[in-house]
């Protein structure tokens, strides 16, 4: 019933954008916080972005600040990772996750979408 599907990772010269997107269903999107996060082999899942329920607040890792930008769009149930001025230390698999309130407490995690940053 719930779903988080990714799209948009790939491959991608140091300096040049990704957009990532993350399309939810099967829960109240509009009152769930939407982050993103990111994993390379061996090492912790570590925290990128995320973004209240009404866009309002949005909070970022100091790796990441005034690089990326997450967004949400409730009407098509989306949240996008803009991530600008890539470099090789931002190649991992990122994951979208939400949070909700209805149902109260519920965490899901997207599958992961590779992003690759190299020449």
């Amino acid at each position: 019933q719930v779903q988080l599907v990714e799209s948009g990772g790939g491959l991608v010269q140091p300096g040049g954008s990704l957009r990532l997107s993350c399309a939810a269903s099967g829960f109240t999107f509009s009152s769930a916080a939407m982050s993103w996060y990111r994993q390379v082999p061996g090492k912790e899942r570590e925290f990128v972005a995320t973004i209240g329920g009404t866009g309002s607040m949005t909070e970022y890792a100091d790796s990441v600040m005034d690089r990326f930008a997450i967004s949400r769009d409730n009407v098509k149930n989306t949240a996008d990772l803009q991530m600008n001025s890539l470099k090789p230390e931002d190649t991992a698999v990122y994951y979208c996750k939400a949070v909700a309130r209805h149902p109260v407490g519920a965490v899901y995690w997207g599958q992961g979408t590779q992003v690759t940053v190299s020449s």
